[in-house]
């Protein structure tokens, strides 16, 4: 099956082809000002690598999104998600965490944000 050609890099005056957004150098660095002026707090500080291990370990022992099979529908995890947020005193705690595919992820932030949840 033929490959989608490369294009342009969206960063600024780069002319690197790219089959993403951003070629690696811009990807790092939009990256990092993504978790500077967007997030409010550094990923690396927040999440480190002993949140990597406990992720992968909570993943591997519960595969299927976890909202999804209250549903009765079989979806993939590929996210770890906390309860209750760090930034509110959650805790990396097996009990408040729930694996979720990138839907119920994003439908959970979206509810958050306008005060559903």
């Amino acid at each position: 099956m033929p490959r989608k050609p490369k294009r342009p890099c969206r960063y600024p005056d780069c002319s690197k082809l790219t089959d993403k957004v951003y070629c690696e150098e811009h990807a790092r660095l939009m990256n990092s000002h993504y978790n500077k002026f967007s997030r409010g707090y550094d990923s690396n500080e927040r999440y480190g690598s002993v949140w990597k291990k406990i992720r992968d370990r909570y993943i591997k022992a519960h595969p299927l999104c976890e909202r999804c099979l209250e549903q009765g529908k079989y979806t993939p995890a590929v996210l770890v998600h906390h309860r209750k947020p760090l930034s509110e005193g959650g805790t990396h705690d097996e009990s408040n965490l729930m694996s979720l595919c990138c839907s119920c992820h994003e439908s959970i932030h979206e509810r958050n944000e306008k005060g559903y949840l």
